[in-house]
């Protein structure tokens, strides 16, 4: 009885978490990669700039996890934009990252689009400069794969492009968050998902080639992680 009175208690401490907004002090900080944690103590204090109709979409996602979490069972987040090449990268990797700072237990981050190119170098780029380690795993094809590490505790995350419903993503039971209006558009039914979440971000793309698209990227990428700081993983 004893035993079960403490697991109770760690499943609503957990689902706190995912309705009240995040401390400046992560529950795992200090197992972060130096740069990571840096650039993190920027963000959790920049909540006020996210604009309240968006914190509402983010509410609604911050709740299905802590329902999830609440019936005891593991929480499944697919990211979906259309090529799996940016977006939805950046939201699958911080989502997984921001679940890991705020000790949110058995939360597992995946991304996938509406079709499979490639991980876009530009947003590998944002990404280190953010503070990730990032490796590449056959380079030379078309579709590489990075491995992406953020703390010296927790496995790494494999981040390459594929579609939504590749079996390396769950099939069933997760919820299906559209980063993109494209793909929100081209999927207005996700089979297996629990529920649908349209949290849409301006694709860095229109940047590429330009002067400015280091900047773009880096900006995407900060909104996206702020986004994904808040409510927790949420």
């Amino acid at each position: 009885m004893k035993t079960n009175r403490r697991s109770l208690l760690f499943i609503i401490l957990a689902s706190a978490l995912l309705i009240l907004p995040a401390s400046s002090q992560g529950f795992r900080e200090k197992d972060l990669n130096e740069n990571l944690k840096t650039y993190i103590g920027g963000i959790v204090t920049n909540f006020h700039s996210i604009p309240d109709e968006r914190k509402e979409k983010l509410k609604e996602l911050a709740d299905y996890i802590r329902s999830v979490q609440m019936n005891g069972d593991t929480v499944q987040l697919i990211f979906i934009c259309t090529h799996n090449s940016r977006r939805s990268h950046f939201s699958q990797i911080w989502a997984q990252t921001a679940a890991h700072y705020y000790g949110v237990p058995n939360v597992y981050c995946y991304s996938g689009g509406t079709e499979a190119t490639a991980c876009n170098i530009r947003t590998v780029k944002a990404l280190r400069k953010a503070g990730f380690s990032i490796s590449a795993q056959d380079s030379l094809t078309s579709n590489p794969h990075y491995l992406v590490k953020y703390s010296t505790s927790a496995r790494e995350m494999e981040a390459f492009s594929k579609k939504y419903d590749a079996q390396t993503n769950p099939q069933q039971k997760f919820a299906a968050i559209m980063t993109c209006s494209q793909a929100d558009q081209a999927c207005p039914l996700v089979f297996g998902a629990d529920v649908r979440i349209s949290i849409p971000y301006e694709d860095p793309k229109v940047s590429d080639g330009t002067p400015h698209e280091e900047d773009v990227y880096n900006e995407r990428c900060k909104q996206i992680a702020t986004e994904r700081f808040l409510y927790s993983t949420g």
